[in-house]
């Protein structure tokens, strides 16, 4: 599905992923793209990490932290605190490697349905929650410094 004015890192892998039919090789896709997740470094935040930062309803306790650089570009980091939640670390690893860098408004323009676009419509309801929530946490966390 192609959306309004996302960045073109996201759309591309997007439609990536439209291409994809078999649901076993979007799996593996997502499943490669979970190995390529680097948890956030010391230098943003340490255990035990703050509530504030914590992604509502996700079941692998996620945590996200949005930062802007000296030009207003995003800074995305994550940790996923369940060494089996496959699904988070993907889902981490693709706003990290697709918005870092972006101007920090472009994470406002990500819709959470892009979830299904990834994962297909047979996700379960806990996980659809979960991975929609990471991505509206990162969205309110740049609306807050955007409006700062």
């Amino acid at each position: 599905m192609t959306y309004t004015n996302l960045p073109i890192k996201l759309q591309a892998l997007l439609d990536e992923f439209a291409e994809i039919k078999e649901k076993s090789e979007r799996y593996q896709m997502l499943i490669y793209l979970a190995d390529d997740f680097t948890e956030v470094p010391p230098s943003v935040a340490t255990r035990p990490f703050p509530e504030q930062n914590k992604v509502p309803a996700c079941e692998s306790q996620a945590y996200v932290w949005v930062q802007s650089d000296e030009n207003g570009k995003a800074l995305l980091d994550f940790a996923v605190e369940n060494p089996q939640g496959i699904s988070a670390k993907a889902m981490a690893f693709i706003l990290k490697d697709t918005l870092t860098g972006e101007p920090l408004e472009s994470l406002l323009r990500v819709d959470e349905n892009i979830v299904f676009d990834l994962y297909g419509k047979e996700l379960s309801m806990g996980r659809s929650a979960g991975l929609t929530s990471m991505i509206a946490l990162m969205k309110a966390q740049a609306k807050s410094i955007l409006s700062n």
